[in-house]
């Protein structure tokens, strides 16, 4: 019975609050249907109707696939400190990481699925019916761990989540264990991502034992900024308080990560171009173009522009400190991330192609649309997730099974905030 009243109160959390939520997820929903049509065309189509073609096979999808396994794996920053060196300051905020990781490994099957071309296709990656050729294929490992990461991210939350709910504490026996795996996977799902790219060997642009240090840096920085305008949003808006100290440690976090992240690309930059070899070509097409075709060369400066002043915006003291100053911060950070680490890392490594042959990528507006459904979709999955745990978090959403006398207290959202409205006396059995 107290599963049954805990999907009850889920759903109630997730279907009802102010006219702001409602026009939230009704745009969320009017952006899923459109990206639902676009992908109708490339289904009806085939992948002629996008900018990919035989000599540029990884386009917008795979770009922001690379760029939402760091996102999910960025959630290890918050799950450490709270959970295994039981940081205070982080308890409150570490299942809202965790849902972002939900979303972000929601996003990143689904733009695996649409880059395959046909959907049915994607049997041949399930373990134990597809051919997914494992150990050998890194594709399979990547297979795996994604999905074992996304496995640990609903199994851990829901159990704390559950226990809290029926008014019981839980129990670290049975969940601290998975949290060390947890902890070790997250950085194997980066790892693994980056080692798909560098272990083409016809492709020198990924041909580099930085490639996953750099992965890992740049995850832990656009992964904490994404968190940080997350929980300003959440504690603005309603009545669940994440307190001064976790931005304080998030901001650090993001800071010195994002310096790392520079000083690789500055090696990076200083390998390819001092003493320039046939190698550097790719490299040579992204920062300076090549033959008249620059096409990524003001994506490119334009992140590292946006990179070197948000970096050097928060090694300022009072700007790090300051909300006002960090949130804009932070989104021009995670901005930045996202054209270095998806745009300006996946389409060079085809520009041009091992024969030598320059063939130029744009997305079309299919694609675009694609893309934008897909980050729908994760977003209202990661809303969901948000407006279920906080009101349990909260204490407002119990289980009415409970003997307690503060059991009859339930949530009903209204206007964004989440609010206690007293209820019938709790049943007994």
């Amino acid at each position: 019975m107290h599963f049954k009243a805990f999907l009850l109160d889920a759903l109630r959390a997730a279907t009802t609050g102010g006219r702001r939520y409602h026009l939230w997820m009704g745009t969320l929903t009017g952006i899923i249907l459109l990206g639902g049509y676009a992908y109708s065309l490339q289904l009806r189509y085939g992948l002629s109707v996008t900018g990919m073609n035989d000599h540029v096979s990884w386009g917008l999808y795979i770009s922001n696939f690379t760029f939402l396994v760091g996102l999910a794996a960025a959630a290890m920053m918050l799950v450490l400190p709270a959970y295994i060196l039981e940081d205070v300051d982080f308890g409150r905020s570490v299942l809202i990481a965790e849902g972002v990781a939900v979303s972000a490994l929601v996003m990143c099957l689904l733009f695996v699925v649409v880059d395959i071309g046909n959907p049915l296709g994607s049997w041949h990656l399930m373990p134990g019916i597809g051919y997914l050729n494992w150990p050998r294929s890194l594709l399979a490992w990547d297979v795996l761990v994604l999905n074992g990461y996304l496995a640990l991210n609903l199994a851990i939350p829901f159990y704390i989540l559950y226990r809290h709910y029926t008014g019981q504490t839980p129990e670290k026996k049975k969940y601290l264990p998975w949290m060390y795996l947890a902890v070790m996977w997250a950085v194997s799902i980066h790892l693994v991502t980056a080692f798909l790219l560098a272990g083409l060997p016809a492709r020198p642009f990924w041909n580099t034992a930085l490639l996953g240090p750099r992965f890992l840096a740049s995850a832990f920085t656009a992964g904490p900024a994404f968190v940080v305008v997350l929980l300003w949003f959440i504690q603005r808006e309603t009545a669940y308080q994440i307190g001064h100290g976790v931005f304080s440690k998030l901001a650090l976090i993001t800071t010195v990560a994002a310096q790392i992240n520079l000083v690789m690309l500055g090696s990076e930059l200083f390998y390819k171009f001092y003493s320039p070899t046939h190698h550097g070509i790719n490299a040579r097409y992204l920062f300076f173009g090549l033959e008249g075709h620059n096409a990524l060369v003001p994506w490119i400066w334009v992140a590292i522009g946006l990179n070197v002043v948000a970096t050097g915006a928060l090694m300022v003291h009072p700007v790090r400190r300051n909300p006002r100053t960090l949130i804009p911060t932070c989104i021009i950070l995670f901005v930045a991330v996202w054209i270095e680490k998806g745009i300006g890392l996946v389409i060079p490594g085809f520009v041009p192609s091992p024969l030598g042959e320059i063939v130029e990528y744009t997305p079309t507006l299919v694609e675009l649309g694609v893309t934008a459904g897909v980050w729908a979709i994760g977003l209202f999955v990661l809303t969901v997730l948000v407006r279920v745990a906080l009101p349990i978090e909260l204490g407002l959403a119990r289980s009415p099974y409970l003997a307690s006398p503060s059991a009859p207290q339930v949530v009903r959202p209204r206007g964004g905030r989440v609010q206690r409205e007293a209820v019938r006396p709790a049943r007994t059995r």
